[in-house]
Formats: C-alpha cells, structure tokens, sequence
C-alpha cells in the first residue's frame, strides 16, 4: 500500500505517513456507498438530523485537539484554526435548523380532484473534493447538507489537509453515520481522478480553476450534478467619502486573514485619488502591525505559506509589478529558515498589466490602485475573468447600491469583506465557478426535485 507523507508547512518537518488509496480501494468503497446509500436515506431525516448533531457535539468536545491538528498540517495560526472550528457550529446549527423546510414535499395545486406536489430525493451518492485553506468550513458545506439530505459521501480531503479529513470522518462515524455512508479517501491527484471515474451521482469540488476546468471535462459527458466552487481576484472599491484609516484596517485584515489564503481574500484595493495616500499609510501602518511567526503562538496572524509551490507565483507576481513600475511600500521576500514562509507584502501604483491584479496570488501579497472616479473602479472592478466578492467602502447605502449592483460577483459587501454566511448563497460569475453552497439553495443542491401527478379516483 502506498503512502502519503504529511508535512508540517511551517518547519518542513514530516509529521504523519497515511496509508493511501489507490483506484482499486477506490472502486470498491464507490460500490459500497452506493449499497449502503439507500439504508441511510430511508432513516428519518431526524433520525439524520441526531447524526449531525452527535458530531456537532463531538467538535465542541475536540476542538483543541482538532486546532492543533489543523494548524500542524497547514500553516494556520492557532487563533484561526479556533476560529474556524467555532465558526462552523453555527453553520451546523443553520443545516440542522433550515433542512426540514428546505426538502419538505410542497403542494403547489389542489384543485378539481387533481393534486400537484414537489418532493425532495436525495442525488444518492455524492463525490466531493475538498480544500485545504479551510478544511472544516470547505468540508462540511458539503458533507452535511449532502448527508442530511440522505446521500452517500466520498470525500476526498486535500493531501495538505488529510489529517482533518480524516478526523472530520471519525467524528461522523463515532456519532452515527455509517462507514459506508461517509468514505474518506486520502492521496493525491491519483485518488482525486480515481473517483472521478466512479458512477456517482454528483461531483462536489472547491479548488483551482485549472483543476476545477479538468473536472468538468472528466465528467461533462455524464450530466451528473457538478459544482465548482473556484478562485477569485476579490476587488474593493474605497469611494472618496469613506473614513481611510477604518477602511485600511478592515481590508488590511480582509487581505491577510489566514495568510490571504482564501478563495475571497481580498486581493486587489482601488482607492479614490482624494483619500488615496491617507488609505495607502494607514494601510501599510496595519499590516506592519501583523505579527509572523510560529503558527503555534497565540499572537501570531500571519502564517506559513501551506502549498511551498506558492511562493514561485509570489516571487514572480512581486518581481513581474516591480519591473513594470508598481512601487514595493512593504515585504516583497520570502523568509529565510526552514518551512514555507513569505513577508506580507503591499504595492502601489499598479495596473492591470501585472498578473499582481489579474490573477490570483492566494498569499499575504495585495496591489492597490488609485482611480479618479466611480466609474472607473467598476470598470477595473469588472475586468477580471473571476467573480466570486466585490465590496465597496462608502457611509453612502444609496452610492453603495448604485456601485455594487454594476458588479459581476456572486457576493457583495457595503463596508466589510471577506465574509461568508451559512444564510446566504456563496456563488460566483465566470471562472470563479457554478453551483453554489450554503443557503436553502446550498441544501437543495443535493437533492432532485421530482414532480407528482395526482388525481383521485
């Protein structure tokens, strides 16, 4: 049997050897959910419902042990990999609570003897392919509405975040759901196309575009349910009448927050030229303030770099906007010592030349641009191929509507950013993906919508 190393991103050390499957071991616990699926969805759904919260219960109690395990394996800073875990209470609180009116059969005609009603079915079984930046609020976006709605997961955690997936299936299975219902499936590339070839009923996936675009064409001819949960380039607008220093300090936090290693990270500031310097001071003034260093420490914010093939793309979004005239206000290098380490970073006067503002950095790195109007910072806004978060900075509710509504993104902010919600949709526009998670919408998306007839006799 194989094996898959697991390294600890901060000191290079390897910390586990997990056995690894193989398309072999693949098939055969693809064939063993799908006998095991119809077991699982003819419980009740409060009987599914118990489930969950047994696991919900079973985080609370391991929530230390499981943020250490999270920050050991991918750089997180401790505080954030808390975060995470506290943070993904309520999102099981809203799935326990919204599931019942969200698949309910509904009666839409009764009339004349004849009777129209909608019922929710489960997909049956569902392969998802998770992420590392976010394990546990990635994972279970899928993993418990797909469940709650009486399907069969195969999940395959990232390599980078293995260790978490495997404890996310302990605490599944230790509260209830049957190992053949909820199949963790560890390695690489190999077992992510492995489980592509299986005949499942959906493929749930949160990643790169590029991998994201060798998905779709994997499977496209199957007319399975897909979801493609991609990048983005997430662009904030600072208007000339929002308060500088409020807004700096809150992007400041929306661009570097867990090293800026998120899908909605914000990754590119265009600023008013009337407040532009005071934004930019205050905004460099923050993030010197963000301390880097041991993931294990309290007080660190910026973490290691969890995929050591990122900082390539840093070094060379850094030098390609240096030799095309953007001004370095801060970092610019990687860290000396062992682990995968680079300095927060901040640059000015940039454009759309640079792959700094085009394509996504996925690190502690952000450009900030200065415009002379709102027009113009919708066009920069919307001159990117990805669409998942734009925000605007403005005391104005009726200039941020008029602003936002011109955007071509899943998620809008007035006045804050990087922010998810287990009662909101979270989509996006172009290459940033389709399907959605989250939301009533994010439950149903497991389910069919089958139709009946019904007259009386």
């Amino acid at each position: 049997m194989t094996q898959l190393a697991v390294h600890d991103p901060a000191t290079g050390e390897r910390i586990a050897e997990l056995p690894a499957d193989d398309a072999a071991s693949v098939a055969a616990r693809a064939r063993a959910a799908r006998t095991a699926q119809p077991g699982w969805a003819a419980l009740s759904l409060q009987e599914r419902k118990a489930c969950i919260g047994h696991f919900r219960d079973g985080v609370v109690r391991d929530l230390e042990a499981l943020a250490v395990t999270m920050t050991r394996e991918t750089g997180k800073p401790i505080r954030m990999s808390r975060n995470e875990l506290n943070g993904l209470l309520p999102r099981i609180d809203f799935f326990l609570k919204e599931v019942d009116r969200a698949v309910a059969t509904e009666t839409v005609l009764d009339e004349g003897g004849m009777k129209e009603r909608i019922e929710h079915v489960p997909l049956g079984v569902v392969g998802n392919i998770s992420a590392w930046n976010y394990p546990w609020f990635v994972g279970c976006n899928v993993i418990l509405p797909a469940l709650l709605t009486g399907n069969a997961v195969l999940y395959k955690p990232s390599e980078l975040a293995s260790l978490t997936g495997l404890e996310i299936a302990r605490l599944l299975h230790q509260a209830g759901v049957p190992k053949d219902v909820f199949v963790p499936l560890v390695g690489g590339r190999d077992v992510g196309a492995a489980l592509l070839e299986q005949a499942v009923d959906g493929i749930f996936f949160t990643g790169s575009h590029a991998t994201g675009q060798r998905i779709a064409q994997a499977v496209g001819s199957r007319f399975i349910r897909l979801q493609l949960e991609l990048g983005g380039k997430d662009p904030t607008y600072v208007c000339d009448d929002a308060d500088p220093r409020m807004a700096a300090e809150s992007l400041a936090d929306g661009a570097m927050y867990n090293t800026g290693q998120s899908c909605c990270s914000v990754e590119r500031i265009y600023v008013h030229e009337r407040i532009h310097d005071a934004f930019v001071a205050a905004f460099v003034e923050t993030v010197q303030g963000f301390k880097v260093g041991d993931p294990m420490s309290e007080d660190t914010y910026i973490g290691a770099i969890t995929r050591a093939a990122q900082l390539d793309v840093l070094d060379a979004q850094v030098a390609e906007a240096k030799a095309k005239g953007a001004v370095l206000h801060l970092g610019g290098h990687r860290l000396r010592g062992p682990g995968n380490w680079y300095e927060p970073t901040v640059f000015g006067n940039v454009d759309h030349r640079m792959a700094l503002m085009r394509e996504e950095s996925f690190g502690p790195i952000i450009g900030i641009q200065k415009v002379k109007s709102d027009e113009e910072a919708v066009t920069l806004m919307n001159d990117s191929r990805y669409g998942l978060t734009a925000g605007v900075y403005t005391p104005s509710a009726e200039r941020a509507r008029g602003l936002l509504a011109q955007l071509h993104a899943g998620s809008l902010y007035w006045n804050c950013c990087d922010r998810v919600s287990p009662r909101l949709p979270w989509s996006g526009y172009g290459d940033s993906g389709v399907g959605l998670t989250l939301s009533k919408y994010g439950i149903q998306a497991f389910t069919r919508p089958r139709a009946w007839h019904l007259r009386a006799a």
